[in-house]
């Protein structure tokens, strides 16, 4: 028996299976990566990297409950050299595809890290972070709709590298709208949807306290919580995008349902947060199993065959 095919394109690139993981979880150092490069997802993707090393927020700064997460990571990482020299590991070992996430603290930063990792031919693309919700006194990009044309203006003419960005949610039409109309002005090769719902609180009802420390107990949510608002900010931006932009869903896949969701609604690949943090590498098998399952009960062959199929009532 052929099971269905869960085979994704992104640009150019090709993977054999659509699911991988977010950038954030489990996947700051070189033996996270190699175990991810081990497991059965379609790619590899680094945890959102800055010019020099960073310790992140203090701890407790990441906390589960029933319905999803709530983090304040404060962008931990080994520095973008660290995972541009990573690339030649991956490459000697692993087939699979290798991307950078990069997250800078400010636009020169931005630009820096993506003409020095542009050179490197071990990265096969490059996720622009413009949704880091989490480090005190710094702004989302992605909600200054002129700073993000500025900051695309200035990367898109120099990276060599094929590259997509990450963006926050939305939440207001007229946003999905005029965000779309300047995404569509640049050479992308994917947008990826959405990042954590910042500035979500989540209460220890029995110590009466805050479930983390940084920005007194707020921070990013995922999981379950956001899951509508992720397929939203999914199919809005696989309607308004041109063909040649693959949407990248991101937020409360636990199962092969919600990749499904996913998918539906208009994703070419999906990544996996908050469930991969719960679960480790397995959940990549699992969730592509389940995948799978459900595709051969609905008589499809590969993801195109229901590929941004939502129905309408």
């Amino acid at each position: 028996m052929v099971l269905p095919s869960l085979a994704a394109l992104i640009g150019d690139i090709e993977l054999d299976t659509c699911l991988y993981n977010a950038s954030g979880a489990r996947c700051t150092t070189a033996e996270e990566l190699k175990a991810i490069a081990g497991s059965n997802a379609g790619a590899v993707l680094s945890k959102s990297c800055t010019s020099e090393y960073r310790e992140g927020n203090p701890s407790p700064r990441y906390y589960e409950t029933i319905l999803g997460s709530i983090n304040s990571m404060g962008l931990p990482n080994e520095g973008f050299r660290f995972y541009s020299d990573y690339a030649k590991q991956h490459k000697a070992s692993s087939k699979k595809p290798y991307f950078v996430s990069v997250s800078g603290l400010s636009f020169e930063e931005n630009v820096s890290i993506i003409t020095q990792l542009s050179h490197e031919t071990g990265i096969d693309a490059i996720e622009l972070n413009l949704s880091c919700p989490n480090v005190p006194g710094k702004p989302q990009t992605g909600y200054d709709f002129e700073q993000v044309q500025r900051v695309l203006d200035a990367v898109c003419s120099i990276s060599e590298r094929p590259l997509g960005v990450k963006l926050p949610p939305y939440f207001d039409i007229i946003h999905f709208e005029q965000m779309a109309d300047i995404l569509k002005a640049y050479p992308l090769k994917f947008v990826t949807c959405i990042n954590s719902i910042g500035n979500g609180l989540v209460i220890d009802a029995q110590t009466e306290t805050v479930a983390i420390k940084p920005k007194n107990g707020y921070g990013g949510l995922g999981g379950d919580y956001v899951k509508p608002t992720a397929l939203a900010n999914v199919h809005q931006f696989y309607r308004l995008l041109p063909n040649q932009i693959q949407i990248i869903g991101c937020g409360g896949i636990k199962n092969g349902q919600d990749a499904f969701e996913h998918i539906l609604c208009g994703a070419s690949a999906v990544q996996i947060g908050t469930q991969f943090m719960r679960e480790g590498t397995s959940c990549f098998m699992r969730i592509a199993q389940e995948l799978q399952i459900l595709m051969e009960a609905k008589g499809y062959k590969k993801l195109e065959d229901f590929k941004g199929k939502l129905k309408y009532i």
